[in-house]
């Protein structure tokens, strides 16, 4: 497969908007009223309204500034302790048990100790999303570096290379396809702990305004910031696509073994 990004294929697009029109044909039709759905007319109403008061542009940021800089402190320290794990095998052994202990408890499980420490705000949610973002990568990046040609590693070690200059001129540039890999899982996993951080505690973000939304009894704008969650992610994830594709071409086709 080329390094190119593939166009775009409208034709997935039919299916959405006909049942969109679908939807507002049948609501115009029987005259329909509920307090918990709305038209798409209604909804589309409410999502501009939402955008021109900035409402959505607010709620937008929070999400994305917890999220991302939850992705940036996780992803880091995972892909330093994935490094350290790959190339240390004795500290992998030691750890394995720790990791696997951790690995499973739910990152929204941490909420009632996250508000101990840190109270309502950007940093409790930041922290949630950091421990969530940081297993995905440590576990592939663990994979991609231990599974690095040990030809390579004898070759640079015949070099004369240290460790620094292996890890940084063959272990990393051999592995990177597989951690952007890692880091693409992980912004989508830091996405959606940061909407449920928001729903269900933390009073920020497009979480806790879809929350405030069904609360006051507004269906057309709760309906509105879930379907921009649902485009925003879309988009976010077909740039991160492209990224990858342009960046690594063919060996970004990786597949990551359980």
């Amino acid at each position: 497969m080329s390094g190119n990004a593939p166009r775009f294929d409208w034709r997935g697009l039919v299916i959405p908007i006909g049942l969109v029109v679908a939807a507002e044909v049948a609501v115009r039709a029987t005259g329909w009223e509920s307090s918990m759905l709305a038209a798409p007319s209604v909804i589309a109403a409410a999502f501009w309204t939402a955008l021109t008061d900035g409402t959505l542009v607010t709620a937008t940021y929070q999400t994305l500034a917890t999220s991302l800089s939850g992705l940036g402190i996780g992803g880091a320290l995972g892909l330093l302790a994935g490094i350290l794990l790959g190339l240390v095998r004795t500290a992998d052994r030691l750890l394995e048990l720790s990791i696997e202990a951790l690995r499973p408890v739910p990152a929204v499980a941490l909420i009632p100790i996250a508000l101990l420490i840190f109270g309502f705000g950007y940093r409790m949610e930041i922290a949630i999303v950091a421990f969530a973002a940081f297993w995905p990568v440590l576990i592939l990046t663990r994979a991609a570096v231990a599974g690095v040609e040990p030809r390579l590693i004898q070759v640079a070690r015949a070099l004369g290379f240290g460790l620094p200059a292996r890890v940084g001129k063959i272990i990393l540039p051999a592995a990177l396809p597989r951690i952007f890999v890692a880091f693409r899982l992980a912004a989508g996993i830091a996405l959606i702990v940061a909407v449920t951080v928001e729903i269900a505690a933390n009073p920020l973000g497009l979480g806790y305004n879809m929350m405030l939304a069904q609360q006051t009894l507004r269906p057309e704008l709760m309906l509105a910031l879930l379907v921009w969650l649902g485009i925003g992610g879309w988009a976010m994830n077909h740039v991160r696509g492209w990224s990858q594709r342009r960046l690594f071409g063919p060996a970004a086709m990786v597949r990551i073994e359980a």
